[in-house]
């Protein structure tokens, strides 16, 4: 776990592309800050990895939604077989209140079951939600990082840390989390975006998703070199 102090400013920490970042050390110490201040077994500290489903902000299911919906071939990050955890916000939320109601305390990770959901599975709901023919070609974690692809932002959810899917919500799912499959959240966040009624960019959508023609400038490098 990561060391933060619990006065810590803004700038504690280090950005690392592949690894902590200063997002993540301040998180570890707000939640010594709370300890610090409710003291133990007084507290619920909720640990939710992405969170994605109907009405995100941050745009990274959306992105990946209307890539696939374009069809054509589609750049694929890694290998269809990794393990991701994403969390329906609908689920975190309802833990939330559990929590809240029912008096839980402890640190839980808040996470789909570790080795349910694959990239693979995610890229293929996103077809069969959007009704889309894409082509996905996937491309080895060597060949994007050697170019330079920028992990979760261009590449929305890939990441190559070994460490970041593999967060054991075991715990939580023992006081009664409950994991909705990844392709229900995919279906229902695109039925949301089928309504218009998309929500305000976040400053961080804007750095979300691969231009097109990067992608097309990636493929081709790397069909020449297969």
């Amino acid at each position: 776990m990561l060391y933060c102090p619990s006065d810590a400013g803004p700038d504690y920490g280090e950005d690392t592309e592949d690894g902590p970042t200063r997002y993540g050390y301040q998180k570890s110490g707000c939640e010594l800050a709370v300890s610090q201040t409710f003291g133990p077994g007084r507290s619920a500290v909720l640990r939710p990895g992405v969170v994605v489903g109907p009405r995100e902000y941050v745009g990274r299911l959306p992105w990946w939604l209307a890539r696939v919906a374009a069809g054509g071939r589609v750049l694929a990050p890694g290998r269809p077989g990794r393990t991701i955890q994403p969390v329906d916000v609908r689920d975190l939320a309802e833990f939330a209140l559990r929590a809240a109601s029912s008096g839980i305390t402890g640190a839980y990770n808040v996470a789909a079951p570790v080795g349910r959901e694959t990239f693979g599975g995610l890229l293929g709901a996103c077809a069969e939600a959007t009704g889309s023919d894409a082509e996905f070609v996937w491309v080895p974690d060597e060949y994007l990082l050697v170019h330079g692809v920028r992990q979760w932002s261009e590449m929305p959810l890939w990441r190559t840390f070994p460490g970041v899917w593999q967060v054991d919500p075991a715990s939580a799912a023992a006081e009664g989390l409950s994991a909705r499959p990844l392709a229900a959240t995919v279906a229902d966040t695109w039925s949301w975006m089928q309504e218009g009624d998309v929500l305000p960019d976040d400053e961080r959508a804007g750095e979300v998703g691969i231009s097109r023609q990067r992608e097309a400038e990636i493929l081709a490098g790397f069909w020449s070199s297969s």
